[in-house]
């Protein structure tokens, strides 16, 4: 049952990115929200598989990446749920907009960005969790350690006030899909990773 656990959520997660990518690409506000909360609830699951088959070395690293994988779905589900509900039902004020609606790039947009931020931090830590037995299980190693990295730009890019809701559409959706592309592969290793792990 942990095998399939970890294999399972690893194609959930997969599902998720691809729909939120295309979401995106046509413009499908509500769409990239809903397959938002999918990733991470599949993102929770794929770092408890890397906690539970990780070797004793490892554990603790494991336990800190369900730890931060917590606390990114948290503040994610907390800022798609209210743009599903909130902002899509509610005739809200243009102060509460500003505040509430992501697209005004304000609070919750900012928020967003951290949960983000807090997701390297788990992937780092899964990173670490990693034995490079197989040229499949470097390349994940390496990216999942590799998009920590993103921990920096997340986090300084809300405090620097790089995005504004009069900003160019097109920019956010590029590196969005440019995420996309690099995460892929990783649902993908995590995939052929939990495949070859023996319960």
């Amino acid at each position: 049952m942990n095998k399939k656990i970890g294999v399972y959520s690893s194609i959930a997660n997969l599902i998720a990115v691809i729909c939120f990518a295309l979401s995106m690409l046509f413009g499908f506000d509500n769409g990239s929200y809903f397959s938002s909360m999918f990733i991470a609830f599949s993102f929770v699951l794929m770092m408890c598989g890397y906690a539970y088959f990780a070797e004793k070395e490892t554990k603790l690293a494991g336990y800190v990446s369900i730890a931060f994988s917590a606390i990114y779905t948290a503040i994610i589900l907390l800022v798609y749920f209210a743009q599903l509900t909130t902002v899509r039902l509610s005739e809200l004020t243009q102060q509460a907009a500003i505040l509430l609606d992501f697209q005004q790039c304000g609070l919750l947009f900012n928020y967003d960005l951290l949960g983000y931020a807090v997701m390297s931090l788990a992937t780092f830590f899964a990173g670490l969790t990693v034995t490079s037995r197989t040229k499949a299980d470097q390349w994940l190693k390496y990216l999942l350690m590799i998009h920590g990295t993103f921990f920096i730009s997340c986090l300084i890019a809300p405090m620097l006030g790089l995005f504004k809701a009069n900003s160019p559409t097109w920019v956010g959706v590029a590196v969005l899909e440019f995420w996309c592309l690099y995460f892929c592969p990783i649902s993908i290793l995590s995939f052929l990773h939990f495949s070859n792990c023996k319960e």
